[in-house]
């Protein structure tokens, strides 16, 4: 099951859950987005919801359903979902519920180069995040403190997953600040940058030790 490049990306997927539960216009998708919260924990970004709804109406997935006025505000569209858009809904979310990806990491991207940096450097650089990793789980067990009586645990699951994740990633984090202070991970900053340069030089070999 494959969902097609042109429609993988989150704003598209919201848009179909929102229009699933009712039609709406632009405005009150955005206002919703923003109560449950889902602009924190999925990452969206700002400005692409008029796009996603432009694509997603030319291909046949969400269309016109009427318009509606307040006092003097511009005319607004509401949109609906169609059937090859409730279809769709049902293979993307089966896909990626099912489906583990691989997605870029700018963490996994620095730790790969971290033996660049002093062990020293990587230990307090860590030691950060440990700090800003404990102040967004509060954050976010906050967001569920207060919405889970109102909306209800089911609809804030991604935030449990979220806690779950940065739990395990401090717990991972915790752990190598305690090898890289107690000195059993170590390395030579100048030793790696020699064995870096020496690589596109020379065949085979291995790093320093």
């Amino acid at each position: 099951m494959q969902v097609p490049r042109s429609f993988g990306n989150l704003w598209s997927l919201t848009v179909l859950c929102l229009l699933s539960e009712r039609p709406m216009h632009p405005y009150q998708m955005q206002r919703l987005i923003q109560q449950r919260h889902k602009d924190e924990f999925l990452e969206l970004k700002k400005g692409s919801l008029y796009h996603a709804i432009e694509r997603l109406a030319k291909a046949g997935f969400i269309e016109e359903d009427s318009t509606s006025r307040e006092g003097r505000r511009p005319e607004r569209t509401i949109y609906r979902i169609t059937e090859s858009g409730e279809a769709r809904l049902g293979e993307w979310l089966r896909y990626l519920l099912s489906c583990p990806v691989r997605e870029p990491s700018s963490f996994v991207a620095a730790l790969s180069f971290a033996p660049l940096l002093t062990p020293e450097d990587v230990a307090d650089q860590l030691d950060l995040r440990m700090q800003q990793l404990e102040c967004a789980m509060i954050a976010i067990e906050a967001v569920l403190e207060r919405l889970v009586p109102q909306i209800g645990r089911v609809c804030l699951i991604e935030a449990e997953y979220a806690i779950a994740m940065k739990k395990a990633e401090l717990q991972w984090v915790r752990k190598m600040i305690g090898e890289l202070r107690s000195g059993s991970l170590t390395w030579s900053r100048e030793a790696m940058i020699g064995f870096a340069r020496s690589l596109g030089s020379s065949p085979g070999g291995g790093p320093p030790r």
